[in-house]
């Protein structure tokens, strides 16, 4: 049976920092999550929650992990699944109480039948109770009728942690960087006009299945006017030549994402209008990832790709007006009507991590060493838009390209500099396996 991703060593770790923080006297309940139905009998494929794969590893479902700090005790414990040979026979091998005690990094194993007299004999002990609601309503429902003290959400301390990761977390991040960067180039080398956006993907994820990694989120794969649309979804038109397709596509194992954009001509040659987006885009991302820096701020990056944006649009006569009517006072200017998201996430365990930075809410967090931030600027023209005022040349035409990058002390690192991205090196490897 499959033990844990890092060593035990790593998650003591990390029950150690929250327990320090935790007042005394404390339980931490993090369900996981609950199996979703797709259609009638059929499931979806299960993902872990990713705070309980944080602090433990653990993917099976139906599974509960709590830690409790009592006086000067503390205790981590798993309530999971017992072995039954017949459910086994239909639904697979499971890890069971003792592989769960013997296998991860945790103190106790009790099957989870027990959870509810437990958790009675533990709220007599404690006075402070941390809960990640909304994940199992039916395990929010037995800790209201059983608590009637308040709940506190340990994602307080939790968030903090996940945002800086270790060396055993870079290192598997890098992995998943390395996989989404050969899968984006075989999806290149097999472009060619008339292709359906829906063979792009396929080529993609049979590469992510072939190196035991699943897709971190739905792929992205969109054709001429589809490039426009930010989270274009249905992936089923062919894509006509001369048209750019635009896909965002990345992978994960074990929980850990990649995320990467790449835009190319499917003919393998830019178009000198494409062209010119597509370098003002470039140009804007290189700036943005020069501003990760340690110490600098959230804004910094977002700053730095929109002051280029800005100056380009004006320059290209898309934008009629001074650079800081272009920019507006909180980055709020004309650009917006054409790079209207964020330059970036927090990347980790979800592709949209924890611990802030996306724009608009709050200002972020300062970018610090071991932070995995993903930098994506784009410029959208939809010809179907009737609100805005583009050259035509431009119609059509939607461009992003995007990287994952590790904040260290000497500034970026580019996990996903594997990855293609200058037009002499698209044009030369699209349709080259053809």
């Amino acid at each position: 049976m499959a033990d844990t991703v890092f060593e035990h060593s790593e998650y003591r770790r990390r029950h150690e920092e929250l327990i320090q923080q935790l007042p005394p006297n404390s339980l931490v309940i993090i369900p996981n999550n609950v199996p979703k139905t797709r259609s009638n009998d059929t499931k979806y494929p299960f993902r872990a929650n990713s705070y309980l794969m944080y602090l433990s590893g653990w993917e099976e479902s139906n599974s509960i992990l709590t830690i409790t700090k009592i006086s000067n005790q503390t205790t981590i414990t798993l309530f999971v699944k017992p072995r039954n040979t017949e459910s086994e026979i239909w639904e697979g091998r499971i890890v069971g109480i003792e592989g769960a005690k013997n296998g991860w990094p945790i103190d106790k194993a009790v099957p989870i039948s027990d959870f509810e007299s437990v958790l009675s004999d533990s709220f007599k002990q404690i006075s402070n109770l941390f809960l990640l609601k909304d994940i199992n309503m039916k395990i929010d429902s037995i800790v209201n009728d059983l608590w009637d003290g308040d709940i506190s959400d340990p994602c307080v301390y939790l968030d903090k942690m996940r945002t800086i990761k270790s060396p055993a977390e870079i290192e598997l991040m890098q992995s998943s960087s390395s996989i989404a960067c050969e899968a984006h180039i075989l999806a290149m080398s097999i472009s060619k006009p008339r292709i359906g956006e829906w063979e792009i993907q396929a080529s993609m994820e049979n590469h992510f299945t072939r190196n035991r990694s699943v897709n971190s989120y739905n792929p992205i794969v969109g054709g001429g006017d589809n490039a426009t649309i930010l989270h274009y979804s249905s992936n089923s038109n062919h894509i006509e030549d001369n048209e750019l397709v635009l896909v965002d596509a990345g992978c994960e194992i074990s929980g850990y994402a990649s995320d990467i954009t790449r835009t190319w001509p499917v003919n393998g040659k830019f178009t000198e209008p494409q062209r010119e987006i597509y370098e003002l885009v470039l140009e804007a991302q290189i700036s943005a990832i020069k501003a990760c820096q340690p110490g600098s701020s959230w804004e910094s990056m977002h700053r730095a790709a929109s002051e280029v944006i800005s100056k380009g649009l004006i320059d290209l006569g898309v934008l009629k007006c001074s650079l800081e009517e272009a920019l507006g006072k909180n980055l709020d200017g004309e650009f917006r009507k054409f790079f209207m998201h964020g330059t970036g996430h927090m990347l980790g365990l979800d592709v949209h991590d924890v611990g802030g930075g996306r724009q608009g809410g709050n200002p972020g967090p300062t970018l610090s060493p071991g932070m995995i931030v993903t930098v994506e600027p784009g410029l959208y023209f939809a010809s179907w838009r009737e609100d805005i005022e583009i050259p035509e040349k431009y119609s059509g035409i939607g461009v992003r390209i995007e990287d994952d990058v590790l904040i260290t002390e000497s500034g970026p690192l580019v996990l996903t500099d594997g990855c293609p991205k200058t037009i002499d090196e698209i044009e030369s490897i699209v349709g080259s396996a053809l």
